[in-house]
């Protein structure tokens, strides 16, 4: 008599994982959605070990645990923003440590690493992943760390994450990428062999702009602890506001990922074909730089459009003023269409020869598309793009 075949385990798809969370520390109450835990302290002993919210809190909690499951790792940490994250990996290190850095990372990272973190003794060394010498730089330079985004902000450069993490893993170098841009959605980082997956949840992963957020994935206990000692010892912790604003705005991510990247992918086309435009960067276009590496790694190109116009800094300026769905403004993610000019705004503190190098430039613009229909997002672009360009 044959043997029965054990049933197979049913994995639950991304839209499930966002929307049931588990444990909401409230068993008694019958709530459906997690209530919100603000309080500063807790009774000494109490069942669920908290004792103080900055080192820990229940909205913490059920927040981690969905990131986790959506990125499908053991362990995630929250954090008070996007670079209360970055700060916690950095604290990690010690003086004379090397960090090998993408040359084209957000603005701030920049400014931490350059302008706060070398004040204690943190060296930075800046490389172009998308150039495979890079790998000998790895070998020859033997950094403590390296420092990756995917695609980088605000060139949408497309790094080789798995190339670089064979790379690395061979010598034990740890690897941080910042998946911000893409979320677990379209790009699973530690798949790909990275040691740390950072996203600001400020941005898609709360999707409405109106809480801060940062957390940090990994498989690895011992970066688990550390992590959690960052939050706890400097102070870098959420507010359980925030958490609980972030909790319930990661439950339509999916949903408003799929309007946002069906939208950007058309957009993209369309400024591809308008003569006021030099270029456009979007991942899964044709004549994408690293397009064959974007269709490997990731599962769609994203909701970000960056782009090069014919026209000084003025034209520019008055292009990204004259939109009227599209904000000009910091950030990106939400369910509103955003416009930002990179070299005066997100990237302000790089200095203008870094900026002029890598190609930042006062013709560049970044898209960051929304979730309004379609037919006023392009309506929007061409009126903007003919009476100013």
């Amino acid at each position: 008599m044959a043997s029965a075949i054990p049933p197979q385990s049913h994995v639950p798809g991304p839209n499930t994982k966002v929307i049931h969370h588990g444990e909401n520390f409230a068993p008694d109450s019958g709530c459906v959605m997690p209530p919100l835990f603000q309080t500063s302290t807790f009774v000494h002993g109490n069942q669920a070990g908290f004792d103080y919210t900055r080192s820990g809190n229940p909205n913490f909690r059920i927040l981690e645990s969905v990131l986790a499951s959506l990125e499908g790792c053991k362990y995630s940490t929250v954090f008070g923003s996007g670079v209360s994250a970055i700060t916690a990996v950095v604290s990690s290190l010690k003086a004379g440590d090397l960090v090998l850095c993408e040359e084209n990372l957000y603005g701030c990272t920049v400014r931490l690493f350059e302008q706060v973190f070398s004040r204690f003794g943190i060296k930075t060394t800046w490389v172009d992943f998308t150039n495979m010498n890079s790998l000998a730089d790895i070998q020859e330079k033997k950094p403590a760390m390296i420092w990756l985004e995917s695609p980088t902000n605000p060139l949408l450069k497309i790094i080789d994450i798995k190339k670089i993490c064979d790379v690395a893993n061979e010598q034990q170098i740890p690897v941080v990428v910042d998946n911000t841009f893409a979320t677990a959605l379209i790009q699973r980082p530690l798949e790909l062999g990275a040691t740390l997956s950072l996203t600001s949840t400020t941005k898609y992963i709360n999707g409405h702009s109106d809480a801060l957020g940062g957390s940090l994935c990994t498989n690895d206990p011992e970066w688990n602890s550390k992590m959690l000692f960052a939050q706890k010892s400097l102070g870098l912790q959420p507010s359980p506001f925030d958490c609980w604003l972030i909790t319930r705005g990661i439950k339509t991510l999916p949903l408003r990922l799929e309007r946002q990247i069906s939208s950007a992918s058309y957009l993209a086309n369309q400024l591809t074909e308008h003569p006021a435009v030099n270029w456009v960067r979007y991942p899964f276009h044709p004549d994408h730089p690293q397009q064959k590496t974007a269709l490997k790694q990731m599962k769609t190109g994203g909701a970000i459009i960056t782009t090069n116009v014919k026209g000084d800094l003025s034209k520019t300026y008055q292009l990204c003023k004259s939109l009227k769905y599209f904000t000009m403004a910091e950030s990106l993610g939400g369910v509103e269409s955003l416009v930002c000019h990179p070299g005066s705004m997100t990237h302000a503190s790089v200095p203008l020869a870094i900026k002029k190098r890598i190609g930042i430039d006062d013709s560049l613009i970044r898209f960051s598309v929304g979730c309004e229909d379609l037919s006023d997002l392009t309506e929007d672009l061409t009126n903007a793009l003919n009476q100013v360009l």
